[in-house]
């Protein structure tokens, strides 16, 4: 009996630093997680990832003017598509600090899943990013993939004259949300 309990002990004191060793992993990805939301809670990544369907515009996020709308595919109405104005790269300083921005396939998320996180706290935003029926359908690599390679993503870091770019560095970013979402996305708990 004394031998089933010793045994018991000596497992239990290895599970326990098991146990802490991934608490302690958990804490750093959360810590990452403070990253992640900075990011995507900045003027350029939350412009786009709306509520509703008028995008903002600006590092003051005021209503874009002309009322322009997401449309179904996130593309703009179909008599104004964001197309018309927004092009494939940034124009020329000379255009001036106002002129529209451009980036490949400029658009929002489309109606099916808006993807708005302005205002979430940390913990719902976390949910939202790595909650597949409403991230385009995206698993962790593709996450990984799309905040480290997409074109239009890629735009916060160089948005152009006159605006800021996402407060932090891009390889930082990409870094820490993978550190994030190696550990398999683990969020934050509400109100802390």
């Amino acid at each position: 009996m004394r031998r089933h309990v010793f045994l018991g002990a000596v497992m239990l004191i290895g599970l326990s630093g098991y146990a802490s060793d991934l608490f302690a992993d958990d804490k750093e990805a959360v810590k990452a997680f403070d990253t992640v939301q900075k990011v995507f809670q900045s003027p350029r990544c939350q412009n786009c990832h709306i509520p509703g369907d008028s995008p903002l515009q600006f590092d003051a996020g005021i209503p874009h003017a002309m009322n322009v709308v997401r449309g179904l595919d996130g593309k703009g109405a179909a008599g104004l598509p964001c197309a018309t104005c927004h092009a494939e790269s940034n124009p020329p300083a000379s255009y001036g600090p106002n002129a529209p921005p451009g980036a490949p396939h400029w658009s929002l998320p489309p109606a099916t899943h808006k993807m708005a996180w302005i205002g979430l706290p940390a913990d719902k935003l976390c949910a939202m990013i790595k909650d597949r029926s409403s991230n385009g359908d995206r698993d962790f690599a593709a996450l990984i993939k799309h905040v480290s390679e997409d074109k239009l993503v890629l735009w916060g870091w160089r948005p152009g004259e006159g605006r800021a770019p996402v407060p932090v560095p891009h390889d930082i970013f990409v870094t820490q949300f993978k550190l994030w979402a190696d550990a398999g996305g683990p969020c934050p708990l509400a109100g802390s």
